[in-house]
């Protein structure tokens, strides 16, 4: 049972423990740490199948469960992983888009279960906490992009 005073529940049709496991084998800090079946039937799962699965998600505490087709997921709720350079944004990018996902615009992408995340360079982040023209550039850049380009980002800071 999480200890966590917080924790994230997101709904699955029916795949919470395999979205854990991806998400487990992708990022840093995260895990698979317990998985709950159903005591009983109910309107979305069978006594004995998978009804909840705990987990981590670069450190931050979730809970997967498997609720049946009633709610789908939507871009109001998404990770946002921070990565220090161009081959952390390649790796998360290119695992979730590779494993059934899809890409979308501004470092926006989502995963086969329809959840969003966003693959962050620090770079963008730093240029946008610093304002002015720089960020406003880098603002620029990062909306004509898909996976974000940190070296691209980082031209346009420079005014390249």
């Amino acid at each position: 049972m999480t200890s966590s005073k917080n924790t994230i529940c997101l709904w699955y049709e029916s795949d919470a423990e395999a979205a854990a496991r991806f998400y487990a084998a992708t990022f840093p800090d995260s895990a698979v740490t317990a998985v709950h079946r159903a005591p009983a039937d109910n309107p979305s799962t069978a006594q004995g199948a998978v009804l909840t699965v705990e987990f981590t998600v670069c450190g931050i505490p979730c809970i997967g469960l498997n609720g049946g087709p009633a709610f789908k997921q939507s871009e109001a709720f998404s990770f946002q992983i921070a990565t220090d350079d161009q081959d952390e944004t390649d790796r998360y990018w290119n695992a979730i888009v590779g494993h059934g996902g899809q890409e979308s615009m501004c470092g926006w992408c989502k995963d086969k279960w329809g959840v969003s995340w966003q693959i962050t360079p620090r770079a963008l982040t730093k240029a946008m906490a610093a304002g002015g023209e720089p960020a406003a550039r880098a603002f620029k850049a990062m909306m004509q992009m898909k996976k974000l380009d940190v070296a691209a980002i980082e031209a346009a800071v420079r005014g390249d």
